[in-house]
Formats: structure tokens, C-alpha cells, sequence
């Protein structure tokens, strides 16, 4: 498998009424293609902040971020957006998307605006009811975005970030507003993904969720306490079990 995320010696400080806050501490990991990777840990162990500096929402203070064999650091602010864009899909906790579009307008956005796939409008609109159709969601295709249910508005999110055909998935606390029930559904929809070749990283702190991925990165204070495989031919529940044994002898 090929390396589809290289992370060297990366480090993210913040100066905070002229403290220097040190949130990534020399962090170095890799995802290969294919992979699920959870990142877990502590209330302030520097997760998000790790998703957004390796996707290049934020910018790194030093080290390397070598994103399918191009090191993010020489990249201008253009060319990082046209990446994330193209290259990049995303879901956040909270379901950003345009109140005064239809779900599917919102789900085609990413590509209208990309010139990474050259077809007609007429195309564009038939490739994100498929999605739709795949996610089970396509009788709400025409629904505004207050019309529809939390767990209907992230699987439409999940369509957003897959329109452009991402090499990787970003995803932080995929499930974190959602209740049990829909949490499910989402996790079943990554996991679907992910078995049909979809690189995923997400953060989040249940190790329900976790359980579903192929590893997991342990974060405290900005650095990778520990790193966890997970045996995903048994059964959920000893996964989860096993996953939460494991977190506890981290200190969890």
C-alpha cells in the first residue's frame, strides 16, 4: 500500500498573551492508502488541532506534512485550498452548509467550484444523486437544510467530501452531535467507505466509533502516548472491548 499521509517531527505553537503554548510536539506518524485511523485522546491533547495542521487548515510552526508526495509546507495559500478541494473531503461535528441551497446544491458545491473533473452541470448533478442514492438519502435531494434530520445532514455531508473523489478524508467528532441511533448510521457509512478503498482519519472520543477503524493514535499533551491496531475480523463488541481495555492502561 502506498503512503497517502507522511507526518514528520510536527510541531503547532500558539503565542497567547505573549506565552508560547506548545499544542503539537514533534509528532511523526504515517497513514498508508486504505487505512482508518481514529485519533483519541484527553479534552486538550492537541486532536483537532492535529487534523486541521495535517490537512492544511492550519499552518504548522515546524516539521513536514507530505500529502500524496507533496510537502505542504511549500505550498502557497492557493495551492493549499485547491488541494483541500480537490484532493481533500471533510466532516466536521458541526454540519456547515449553505442555509439558501437545496441538500443537493450543497453537495455539488465542491465541484462546481473544481476543475479537477471536467463535465457538464447535467453530470455533476447525476454524480451527487448517486451519492445520494448509495447513502440512502435521496428523497431528500430538493429539502432545505432545516427540513432534514442531524443524522440525514451528516450523511449529506459524507456526499459533500466524497463529490470530488478525494485521495483522503478529514473528519472531526463525525458523530459528536449526533444521537446514538444516527451516529450508527454515519459510522456505518464511513466504515462502507472505507472497505470500498476511502483513506479516513477522524478524530473522536468514543471508542464505539474508534472500534470501527483499522488504528488508533493516542494523543496526550501534543504527543502520541501510544498507537493501537485494531483486529478487525472479531466482532464489534470484543473490538470495543478490547479498544477500551487498552485506553485505560494509557490512562484513558
Amino acid at each position: 500500500m502506498k503512503t497517502i499521509l507522511e507526518v514528520k517531527d510536527l510541531c503547532k505553537t500558539y503565542i497567547v498573551n505573549k506565552r508560547q503554548n506548545n499544542v503539537l510536539r514533534n509528532i511523526s506518524f504515517t497513514i498508508k492508502e486504505g487505512e482508518m485511523v481514529a485519533v483519541m485522546g484527553p479534552s486538550g491533547s492537541g486532536k483537532s488541532t492535529l487534523l486541521y495542521t495535517v490537512s492544511g487548515m492550519d499552518k504548522m510552526t515546524a516539521g513536514e506534512v507530505i500529502f500524496c508526495g507533496r510537502n505542504m509546507a511549500s505550498l502557497n495559500e492557493n495551492e493549499l485550498a485547491k488541494m483541500r478541494l480537490d484532493d481533500m473531503g471533510f466532516i466536521f461535528q458541526q454540519m456547515y452548509m449553505m442555509k439558501n441551497l437545496s441538500v443537493l446544491d450543497n453537495i455539488i458545491l465542491p465541484a462546481v467550484k473544481s476543475d479537477k473533473i471536467k463535465e457538464s452541470r447535467k453530470e455533476t448533478v447525476q454524480r451527487g444523486q448517486d451519492l445520494m442514492r448509495k447513502l440512502d438519502i435521496i428523497e431528500i435531494m430538493d429539502n432545505d437544510i432545516n427540513e432534514v434530520s442531524g443524522g440525514q445532514l451528516q450523511r449529506a455531508c459524507i456526499c459533500r467530501s466524497m463529490i470530488n473523489n478525494p485521495q483522503m478524508m478529514f473528519a472531526d467528532e463525525p458523530t459528536g452531535a449526533l444521537n446514538r441511533t444516527s451516529s450508527e448510521e454515519v459510522m456505518n457509512e464511513l466504515t462502507k467507505l472505507n472497505s470500498d478503498g476511502t483513506t479516513i482519519m477522524l478524530v473522536t472520543h468514543d471508542a464505539k466509533v474508534a472500534s470501527k477503524c483499522t488504528r488508533v493514535l493516542f494523543l496526550v499533551d501534543g504527543n502520541i502516548k501510544g498507537e493501537y491496531n485494531i483486529n478487525r475480523t472479531l466482532p464489534l463488541r470484543d473490538r470495543e472491548r478490547d479498544l477500551n481495555n487498552w485506553l485505560l492502561e494509557m490512562g484513558w
